[in-house]
């Protein structure tokens, strides 16, 4: 366990804030985070910020430009580097939130294609999800999404995890 990252225990604290409902003085913590992570680069860091701050912004562009940085950084990311902070995480395991997340952003932006598009990558990576409350959790966000948008010649609600 990666005791000693100090990154780390202060995105927790700002995720903390926005666990709590204190979603701007998150969000201000995350920005001001951000400027750090950014310079150098760990990519879980990057993908774990960025995840994160994503879910405190009001504006949906932002929002999916925070999904997106983190999806970008994710090629970066190693298990190793990812199983220094905890041994239990596995890269593929992030997948299909983030995924789920863009898809998510992509929906409220009125982009139905590339929401479903998420969403079948989301759903591709569900594999890697054990059968628990957090995997039945994204898995289940991902239907109930999946049934929210419109898919072309399909009508709502035709796949599932």
């Amino acid at each position: 366990m990666d005791i000693e990252d100090h990154v780390m225990a202060e995105i927790g604290r700002a995720q903390e804030l926005a666990v709590a409902g204190e979603r701007d003085r998150a969000r201000g913590a995350f920005e001001k985070l951000w400027e750090q992570v950014e310079e150098a680069g760990d990519p879980l860091h990057v993908v774990t910020l960025a995840h994160f701050a994503a879910d405190v912004q009001d504006d949906p562009a932002r929002e999916l430009e925070w999904d997106l940085r983190a999806l970008d950084a994710v090629p970066a990311l190693t298990d190793a580097r990812a199983q220094r902070h905890h041994p239990s995480l596995r890269v593929a395991g992030f997948l299909p939130s983030l995924h789920l997340n863009a898809a998510a952003a992509y929906a409220k932006l009125g982009n139905a294609a590339a929401a479903a598009e998420h969403l079948d990558r989301a759903q591709l990576h569900c594999r890697h999800l054990a059968d628990d409350d957090y995997g039945r959790m994204i898995r289940d966000a991902i239907t109930r999404l999946r049934g929210e948008i419109p898919t072309p010649g399909e009508g709502r609600g035709a796949h599932t995890c």
